[in-house]
């Protein structure tokens, strides 16, 4: 198995982690008061576009050809930072 192939795995795997995560999100959500529930909703809407544009991301790397492939990367690599961040935050959110 390559380095592309390994790294593509990784990120599925970490994306499935954070889907997964999500999931518990929206579980905590449900069981809040109606202020907190609005403001949590608010932050998994965050979230579940964040995890779409992520998707994106992995499939066009999936499609990418060998001379493309180091640039949209980088682009996955934002991508997960993004969404790295945003669960960040999110879990401080459901904290309070």
């Amino acid at each position: 198995m390559d380095e592309r192939e390994l790294y593509q795995q990784k990120q599925k795997a970490q994306l499935d982690e954070w889907k997964a995560e999500l999931d518990k999100l929206k579980a905590k959500a449900a069981g809040a008061s109606a202020d907190a529930k609005l403001k949590l909703n608010e932050q998994i809407k965050t979230l579940e576009g964040k995890v779409q544009d992520a998707e994106a991301k992995l499939s066009e790397l999936a499609k990418a050809g060998d001379d493309a492939w180091d640039s949209i990367k980088a682009g996955v690599d934002a991508a997960w930072n993004s969404l790295r961040s945003a669960f960040s935050d999110a879990a401080a959110q459901f904290k309070e």
